[in-house]
């Protein structure tokens, strides 16, 4: 494992079974939606509803939702790269367990919010993390299923690289400013 390595293919793989285990727990799957923040939450949230259908037998309606022009910082001259929302199904009434990779301000998170309501008022949403910064929120948002919490200083990055074919190549690591 490298200085800058904080979780290797091997550990992403554990932590995702631990934590589709620990969903499968706590939801009910008949009235629930699982839905990845884009781009990089999808990616994680791709494998967990993959191994919650697994494990549970069940067909889970999955989605994606973009966060671009729900940002608060959208308009500050960055060039914008949306992706697709891929939603066709209903969340009005429905439990939505929000997925994404790393939880650092709360503000993507509050965007996917903000985005979600566009499509109906959904019952509750839960939200899943790989990462949690725990220390540098700037809303009060908490995730309610966590992979790991990492307490990291301000100019340190937290990434999550997700290989093309091979889950052993996953790693989390750090990425110094």
């Amino acid at each position: 494992m490298s200085d800058n390595q904080f979780l290797n293919g091997k550990q992403i793989q554990l932590t995702i079974e631990r934590l589709s285990r620990e969903v499968i727990e706590s939801f009910d799957f008949t009235n629930t939606v699982i839905v990845g923040v884009q781009p990089r939450g999808s990616l994680l949230a791709e494998k967990i509803h993959a191994k919650i259908e697994q494990l549970t037998n069940q067909k889970i309606f999955f989605g994606k939702i973009d966060t671009t022009f729900h940002r608060d910082d959208f308009r500050r001259g960055k060039s914008l790269n949306a992706k697709a929302t891929e939603i066709d199904f209903p969340i009005e009434n429905k439990n939505v367990l929000l997925i994404d990779d790393v939880l650092y301000t709360g503000r993507t998170i509050r965007a996917a919010m903000d985005a979600l309501l566009s499509f109906g008022r959904p019952t509750r949403i839960e939200l899943l993390v790989l990462i949690d910064r725990r220390f540098n929120r700037e809303l009060p948002i908490q995730p309610d299923f966590i992979g790991k919490s990492i307490d990291t200083i301000e100019n340190i990055n937290v990434e999550v690289n997700w290989a093309k074919n091979n889950d052993e190549e996953n790693e989390v690591i750090f990425v110094h400013e």
